[in-house]
């Protein structure tokens, strides 16, 4: 995969938020999945496209996951960290057509859709690559500079650079 080679578990796929959307991606059991579908479940789409700070966790129910509860709920911390993993998984889907999500995030990972696919508007790509210029610009701005030390946020704005110019370059 082009993205374990560049961007993935290199600060971005690496984090809590990054295995959550793994199991969320598992859990929709679709072949193909768009921005607008992920925004909406996740929450993202009401955040007017600001990620940089939110009180509160983004909180999803996982519908085809048995437990001897009645739902299973994971939490997102950072929205960037979605948008940045989101953007990750778009490149992988432009240059390979599709993302193995088992080889991506552990073959304990059990879905009907081992490959999907994810899909974006101009609109929807035009909001990832506003959100990761502005990271890159100014990561400091981010709730998610409360767990990372300056180096490494620099190095994360940097990768942001990266993956958005590849993933939107003309």
């Amino acid at each position: 995969m082009y993205i374990t080679d560049h961007y993935w578990n290199n600060y971005i796929g690496d984090t809590d938020d990054s295995l959550n959307l793994g199991m969320y991606l598992a859990d929709k059991n679709k072949e193909e999945i768009t921005l607008a579908e992920i925004f909406s479940d996740l929450g993202l789409n009401k955040l007017d496209g600001d990620f940089r700070q939110h009180d509160d966790p983004l909180t999803v129910p996982l519908l085809n996951i048995s437990s001897d509860y009645d739902e299973v709920y994971i939490e997102f911390y950072y929205a960037i960290d979605i948008i940045t993993d989101l953007a990750a998984l778009l490149l992988e889907c432009k240059i390979n057509g599709s993302i193995p999500l088992p080889e991506l995030f552990g073959e304990d990972l059990v879905t009907d859709a081992p490959n999907i696919r994810i899909t974006a508007t101009e609109e929807e790509s035009g909001l990832i690559s506003k959100a990761l210029a502005d990271f890159a610009a100014a990561p400091f701005s981010y709730d998610i500079s409360e767990m990372e030390d300056e180096d490494s946020l620099q190095e994360i704005a940097k990768l942001c650079a990266e993956l958005r110019n590849e993933l939107y370059a003309q």
